[in-house]
Formats: C-alpha cells, sequence, structure tokens
C-alpha cells in the first residue's frame, strides 16, 4: 500500500496517512527536526520532491558514526548538506556499540601512540587526530550535555546514560546545521563525468551536490545495515580496495570441552599464538568462553592474526591461567593448597584456584582420578596439572564472521585518500570516512574515535573548498 507523508500543523511532527500500514515511529529526536529535514522515503516517493530539494553543496552517504560526524561539521561551516542513510533510523551500529553502552574513544591523548594501535596504516590519522582527536571528542560530548567517564582498560563512557545519548547529540548537532537526512534510502551508484561525481543514483530519485562523502561502514554486522555495497561504488570510481576481512572476531576451536564452560569470563589471563612451534601473537586480560570457542577482548583483537595466518596452515592457543606464576611458583601453590586439602579428593581440592565450573574440565583433561586423595597424587601428576594451567592448549579453526565481527578490516587503500583532508586522489569532489577506509583498531574506543576524526576532517574539508 502507497504511503503519504504529512507535516502537521506545527510543521515538525511528521505523520503517516489512516489508510496506511504503520512502520517503526519516529524517536522523539527525529520528530524535532524542523520541516523537511527528515525524509523518510518509506513514507512517499515524492517527500524530497515536495520542496524541489535535489541540489545539495554536499551529500554524505552513510548515517552511521563517521556520516553524521561529517554531515554536521559540514553543515556547522554553512554548507546545504543532504545525509542519505538506507536504513529507517539514523546510527544504528552505534546503539549495539559497548553492549549499548557506548565506548565512544579511549583515553590516550598522545597522537602517536593512539595511532600505533591501527598496525602500520596508523600513520594516516595523524592528521584526522590532530584536528580532532580525543579531547575534542570528549569536549563535543561533554559541551552538549554528555560527559565521559574513564573505566577499565582506559575505555571512555557516558558517565550517565548509554549509547542512545550519544545519537541524541549527533541528531541535535545535524538539526542545528539544517542537515536534510533522507532514511530508507538505498544507494545504487554514481553518476561520473570526467573526473567528477555529479550525482548519487538512488533507487527513486537522483541527488546532485557539488561535493560528495562516502562513509557507509564496512562489513562488519550486516544486519545493521553494513553489507558491503560501498566496495562496490568504490571501485567503480576508480578506487582500489583492500578485501575485507573480519576483525575483532569471535574464534571458533575444535575441542569439544569448550561448551562446558561456556559463558564463563577468565580474567588477568596470557594468550598466546603460535605456527609451525613460533609464537605470531601475545595478548593478557579478559577472555570468554563459547559454546563454539573463544571470545572476549584478547581473542578479537587477535582474531585478524588467527583469521590471516589460518590461510597458511594450523594454528595452536597456548591459555596461560595463571601468568602471574612461572611453573615451579604455581607448582608450589598447588602443594601448599594439597597440604591444606589433605585426605580430600582431588576433585574437590581446585576450589581456591579454578572458577567452579571450570574444575571438572581441568580434571577431564589432567586424566587424574578424580576421586584420588590429593596426598596421595604423585609428582608426574602434578607436574601434568601445573602445565595444564599454565599450557591449557585451544586449536582454532576459524572465525565467526562478518555477522559478529565488531569492525572490517580493509577497505579502500590509503594511498588513494589524502590524509590530511580525507579527499580521493583520483575523484576530485568526493571525500571518505570511518570503517570503509583501510583502518581497523582494537577494541575500546579506538575505531569509534577514527570514525570522529575522519569524519569531521571530511566534513570540514568538503565545506571548506567552497565557502
Amino acid at each position: 500500500m502507497s504511503e503519504k507523508l504529512h507535516l502537521d500543523s506545527s510543521n515538525r511532527v511528521l505523520k503517516l496517512s489512516k489508510n496506511v500500514t504503520k512502520n517503526r515511529p519516529l524517536s522523539q529526536e527525529e520528530k524535532n527536526l524542523p520541516e523537511n529535514r527528515l525524509l523518510d522515503t518509506r513514507r512517499g516517493k515524492d517527500a524530497l520532491a515536495m520542496k524541489d530539494n535535489n541540489l545539495f553543496d554536499i551529500a554524505v552517504i552513510g548515517g552511521g558514526p563517521a556520516g553524521m560526524m561529517a554531515a554536521g561539521r559540514a553543515a556547522e561551516l554553512g554548507a546545504k548538506v543532504v545525509l542519505i542513510e538506507k536504513n529507517e533510523t539514523l546510527g544504528k551500529k552505534l546503539l549495539i556499540t559497548g553492549k549499548g553502552r557506548c565506548n565512544f574513544t579511549h583515553n590516550e591523548f598522545d597522537i602517536r601512540k593512539f595511532a600505533e594501535k591501527f598496525g602500520r596504516n596508523g600513520r594516516f590519522l595523524y592528521g584526522a587526530l590532530a584536528q580532532f582527536g580525543v579531547r575534542e571528542v570528549i569536549d563535543f560530548f561533554e559541551s552538549r550535555g554528555v560527559k565521559g567517564k574513564v573505566e577499565q582498560g582506559n575505555r571512555i563512557f557516558p558517565e550517565e546514560g548509554n549509547a542512545q545519548d550519544i545519537l541524541n547529540v549527533l541528531i541535535k548537532y545535524l538539526t542545528e546545521g539544517k542537515v536534510n537526512i533522507l532514511l530508507n534510502s538505498e544507494v545504487n551508484g554514481f553518476k561520473q563525468e570526467k573526473e567528477k561525481i555529479s550525482q548519487v543514483l538512488l533507487r527513486d530519485r537522483k541527488i546532485t551536490a557539488d561535493k560528495f562523502i562516502i562513509c557507509p561502514g564496512g562489513k562488519s554486522y550486516p544486519q545493521t545495515g553494513s553489507t558491503g555495497e560501498g566496495y562496490r561504488w568504490v571501485e567503480q570510481l576508480g578506487h582500489t580496495v583492500i578485501p575485507p576481512i573480519p576483525a575483532l572476531n569471535p574464534v571458533k576451536t575444535s575441542e569439544k570441552w569448550v561448551k562446558e564452560l561456556q559463558g564463563l569470563s577468565l580474567k588477568n589471563v596470557s594468550l598466546q599464538l603460535f605456527q609451525n612451534g613460533k609464537k605470531q601473537d601475545e595478548r593478557f586480560g579478559e577472555m570468554l568462553f563459547t559454546h563454539f570457542g573463544v571470545s572476549g577482548p584478547i581473542v578479537m583483537e587477535m582474531s585478524k592474526n588467527i583469521g590471516a595466518l589460518l590461510k597458511n596452515g594450523p594454528l595452536k592457543l597456548i591459555l596461560d591461567l595463571k601468568p602471574a606464576l612461572d611453573f615451579k611458583k604455581l607448582d608450589k601453590r598447588i602443594q601448599r593448597d594439597f597440604e591444606k586439602f589433605k585426605g580430600r579428593m582431588f576433585k574437590n581440592s581446585l576450589i581456591g584456584l579454578l572458577p567452579l565450573s571450570m574444575i571438572s574440565v581441568i580434571i577431564k583433561l589432567s586424566g587424574i582420578e578424580p576421586e584420588k586423595q590429593v596426598d596421595h597424587l604423585t609428582r608426574d601428576e602434578r607436574n601434568k596439572l601445573v602445565h595444564l594451567l599454565k599450557e591449557l592448549e585451544l586449536t582454532p579453526t576459524g572465525l565467526l564472521g562478518f555477522k559478529w565481527s565488531v569492525v572490517t578490516s580493509g577497505g579502500v587503500a590509503l594511498k588513494e585518500v589524502n590524509s590530511n583532508t580525507m579527499g580521493s586522489k583520483k575523484v576530485e569532489n568526493l571525500y571518505f570516512a570511518g570503517e570503509i577506509l583501510d583502518l581497523d583498531g582494537p577494541s575500546g574506543g579506538y575505531n569509534l574515535q577514527e570514525c570522529w576524526s575522519t569524519g569531521y576532517l571530511a566534513g570540514e574539508n568538503a565545506a571548506a573548498n567552497m565557502l
């Protein structure tokens, strides 16, 4: 059934005709957008045409963190901006970051140290971080009512509230700049003339602009709309795309016993990655057992290497449950525990050493008779237990995939983008921002900061050249 868009008497609240099937209601922030600023194409194909409003200074494709920041900054500088989003709402992926709490940046103000976390591509971020870095992001949100709080691992979350509060700030930023927002608008491609883009082609209309900023995200969490179409567009525009792979992804393992530990979170453990007997990676911190394998911060941060190395052959993960103790000290600790539990069965003597849910698994893997008295354990049996706790082996078989990937590795080749402006070196009036770029950092607010920084820089430079 066709739908028609109506403005109420105040020209603010968008309503549906009585004879249409209602969809997701507009949020209060969206309702507060002024006349003709929020245009939901699902609610009438002629919504934009009503105001004959197809000409803009800047068209931003993608209503995620980078796109909202880019559109907001360009509009703040006076540009007439349209923000095009394929979903029915803005910031869909933003709302699930940090388990809904939104770890919006990381407490690291040294640009070089921050950029190092992105590996060899990190130097590309120097210009963006210098212009709109961690301090500027904290100030941006705090000045708009959302104060940051540093939590474990130097992650910065809203002191009060959650991801919705971050999104509300961004929507208000767009409102202040009178950004036109097109929802439910899927991009089919671009019209290119010589070395410039002239139009972005939507399903039911063409949008003409002087400048274009592409920031549709990567392929991670495709259920939020990040399905990778942007890679096709930029290749058609002449750019190179580094093949995208999942990053910050849970890892599948072949061991069946991990399912028995599903939901168990371990803190202050060490995880090492080996291939052909050579150590390839090492992390310290928190990890989580799942029904398919392992997850948690240290696993996710290692997942990119795991995915790449699996192409070359089998891998082995070595989990150290007691990294603060070497083998000799752990053996003495176990002996003290066994002395304390003298006369008890082995299965009842590990309470102070391991989480309760892990005891039965470790006993099975040790091969030690569970009902054997601890004071009757041999030195070899005790040594086997020590090595099991220090060298618990896991065999990674693959990553869980883009559906559960926090971020995408790969994207637009950085050598084809000006790091000081986010402008394309191949297309005169094109800019990039966010996850579509070949940049990915660890968990902890790094990747959202990259979106804020590159989005701000792209919006500023796209607008600056026309004012």
